[in-house]
Formats: C-alpha cells, structure tokens, sequence
C-alpha cells in the first residue's frame, strides 16, 4: 500500500498579509513576476501559483524574497521571507535593509562582511537595482541620530539612603600582542585612530592600484576588527565615532567593489554605509554616501535616480553645510541630469555648484572626504556633463 504524501500546512501568514496589502491572488503574481524583471528575472507565476502558496508549497529561488519586497513596497515596512511564513533564500535584498537600530544595523553589516569575505561568489553577481535605492535614502531623509548607541556601559544608581553606589568594575586593557578581540572588550580612542588610519591606507592603495587590488583585505579588516569593536563595550562619544570610521570604511568597501564591477554588492556597502553614518550622527558624511550611490546611479545609466539621491542629500544636510561640500551635491545632481539629456536642469545644477564654490572661503572647516573637490575637480564636472549631454 503506498504512503499518502504528507499534508502541507496553510499558510495564513501569507494570507493574512495578502488580505492587509488588499491583493487578489493574480495581482500578487503580477507583482512578483513585474519585480523579477527589475533583477533580469523572466517568471511565470499566476493565480494558481498564488493558491500553491497559500495551501503551504514554497516557492523557489530567490522568489520568496522578491514576495517578501512586494509587500515591503505596498505595506510600507521591511518585511522578510520568514514574515510570509516562507523559507529564506538567496539574499536579493540582504544587504539593501535600512536598519531600525544600531544593534540591527550592526547585524546586517557584520552579515554582509562575512559572507563577501569568504567563498561566496555568487554575491558578487548580485545585480543593482534601481528599487532599493528608494527605502534607504527616505529612510535617512526622514530619520535622525539614534538616541543612544553606547552598548555595554555600566548605567549609574541612584543611592538608596546613605549608602555608597559601588563601583563599576575596572576595564581589562588590551594586551599588544592580542590578535582576537574578546567579546565586550572596551574600544578605546587609539583603537578608532587605528581605523581611520586603516581606511588612509586603503584608499592611497585603491588611488594607486585600483579597487580590486586590496579589496579583499579591506572586507577581512572589517570582519575581524570592525565587528568586534561594534560588539565591544564604548560611551556614547566613542560610540558615534566607531560608527562614524565603520561607515567610512564600509563605504570604501562599496566603491572597490564597483571597481570590480560588483555593483550589486557595491549598493549593498553604500546603503549599509548610510545607516552607520546615521548612528553616527554624522548628517555631513551621509550625504557623501548618497552622492557615491548617485555617481554609480550615473555609470549605470539610471539618470532619474542619480538626481533623486543628489536631490535627497542636499535636503538632509540643508544650507548649513560648508559651500564646498554644497558644490559637491549640486554637481552629483548635474551629472544625473547629465544623463538624462536635461540641457537647462543640467546647467542650472552646475550654475548652483559654481556659486556654492566661490562662497568658500580659505581657512572654513571641511570635511576630510570633501577636501578634493575644488575648481578642477568641478570643471572636470562640467566636462563629463557635456559629454553626456552629446550623447
């Protein structure tokens, strides 16, 4: 006598957010099927395979995570496969969330990092999506610095009466042949100078050789220092500055890997670099992010996005920002009206950047990452804008 196969289990996970997002079974199909075509993904599904779903088959591939984005889209919060109560797939999205705290960030950072630098080759073919760059750049926009990012620090006690509050535990140093960083361990200042004088040397390798050259042993540092330093113990002041080095490093990692031609990866190390700079609080440098995601917007030819995320900067930092560092938003935005042939927008941008420019003054304060930009640098700007204007 043959065995009956097993019965699946309904899944009204599903069902319940398809009744939420006000789908029929045929217009979630659409979706998916519409999704995939953004990611070179030629699908077949229906209403049929929607009723599939529902009865508890799961779906394939990376379509549980395209299922999950549409509801994201619709529903207006980050959903996950495991939320529609299907079986988690090959990351499309890993990489691409905006993380609600630190500690959420940290995870999908530290995520990110280990699975680049080790044998997983097949995120480096992850394609760039035009879509994703759309909940990050709001989210930024409309968020702020998080409230608190120390982790680990002992909270001071009210005393009770007269008696003494005890003393905290002093913090065990770190001994200089130390290799691995014990978990909690406390971060120090000489430990964040360390990382900014890292990323110094990575990127005088990467102007020199290109990003390909030490790519590599750049993602290994982060995943072997950066994240025990971001599970260690720090105040709020390190804190921010832990945060603020990790972003710039995680965003160097985003532009060698577009030196590789890994863009999908790449969009994945600059949106994870826009959330770190947030638990920075450093509004400045994630508008930077947003101007490197804006120039790869550009090399792939995807012209509304580029002036969307140059646009969404210049509002995150408002006029407050040294001129210098305004030129170099007005530019990214004249480059992304560049490619799309907007002769009058194009030029009005380049006008706004040229103005901003002359505004400086010698002696103002800025920033590290915006010292390059100067007269040259803008009339190359003017230069690559005309050429895309020709075309």
């Amino acid at each position: 006598m043959t065995e009956r196969p097993a019965q699946r289990t309904p899944n009204r996970q599903l069902a319940a957010l398809i009744a939420e997002a006000g789908f029929s079974n045929a217009g979630l199909a659409r979706r998916v099927d519409q999704l995939g075509l953004e990611h070179g993904l030629d699908l077949r599904y229906d209403k049929t395979s929607v009723t599939r779903w529902l009865r508890g088959q799961q779906p394939r591939g990376t379509t549980p995570a395209l299922i999950a984005e549409v509801f994201t889209r619709r529903l207006g919060r980050r959903l996950t496969a495991q939320d529609l109560g299907l079986d988690a797939c090959a990351p499309v999205y890993a990489g691409l969330e905006f993380a609600g705290t630190p500690e959420e960030a940290v995870d999908i950072v530290g995520g990110l990092w280990r699975k680049d630098s080790g044998s997983h080759a097949e995120l480096r073919k992850i394609a760039f999506t035009p879509a994703g760059l759309v909940v990050p750049s709001r989210d930024w926009l409309i968020g702020r610095a998080d409230d608190k990012v120390a982790r680990g620090e002992p909270q001071p006690r009210v005393p009770v009466q007269n008696r003494p509050v005890p003393k905290a535990p002093p913090a065990v140093p770190r001994q200089r042949g130390t290799v691995e960083r014990g978990p909690g361990q406390r971060v120090t200042g000489g430990d964040i100078s360390a990382l900014r004088s890292v990323g110094e040397l990575f990127r005088t390798l990467d102007n020199m050789y290109g990003g390909g050259h030490a790519r590599q042993a750049l993602v290994r540092y982060l995943e072997h220092e950066c994240e025990p330093m971001l599970r260690g113990t720090y105040g709020e002041q390190t804190g921010r500055r832990l945060f603020a080095a990790t972003a710039d490093l995680t965003r160097l990692a985003g532009w060698t890997s577009f030196d590789i031609a890994a863009h999908g990866l790449a969009q994945r190390y600059f949106v994870q670099a826009l959330r770190l700079s947030q638990a920075a609080g450093d509004r400045p440098y994630g508008s930077f992010v947003l101007v490197t995601m804006s120039r790869q917007a550009v090399y792939l030819g995807h012209g509304r996005e580029a002036v969307q995320l140059a646009r969404v900067a210049q509002q995150g930092v408002g006029t407050g920002a040294p001129p210098v560092v305004q030129a170099l938003l007005h530019a990214a935005e004249a480059r992304g009206h560049g490619v799309l042939g907007e002769v009058r927008a194009c030029t009005a941008a380049l006008v706004r950047a040229e103005r901003a420019l002359e505004a400086a003054r010698p002696g103002d304060e800025v920033p590290h990452w915006a010292r390059f930009f100067d007269e040259a640098q803008l009339a190359d700007e003017f230069g690559h804008c005309h050429r895309d204007l020709q075309q």
